[in-house]
């Protein structure tokens, strides 16, 4: 069960930054990927800053979408350069 809410969350979170930073999701496959992305980037983020935004499904996903969103603006600038 914890590898679905692992999945459920990369997706929402994908999506969701999809949406902030692009202004439309990358279909189901692009999201999970940009979420599960976000989750690593957001977790080791937050851990070194000594820092969590909440236990639960809703923090996991703020994270991962703050992540996920941190992933996809330096893609962006790297894609410009």
């Amino acid at each position: 069960m914890t590898v679905i809410w692992f999945l459920v969350v990369g997706v929402v979170a994908g999506w969701l930054a999809g949406v902030l930073v692009k202004g439309g999701g990358f279909g189901l496959i692009g999201d999970l990927v940009v979420g599960v992305i976000g989750a690593l980037i957001g977790g080791l983020f937050f851990t070194g800053l000594g820092s969590a935004l909440g236990g639960g499904v809703l923090g996991s996903i703020l994270v991962a979408t703050l992540g996920a969103v941190l992933f996809l603006v330096v893609v962006r600038v790297i894609k410009r350069a």
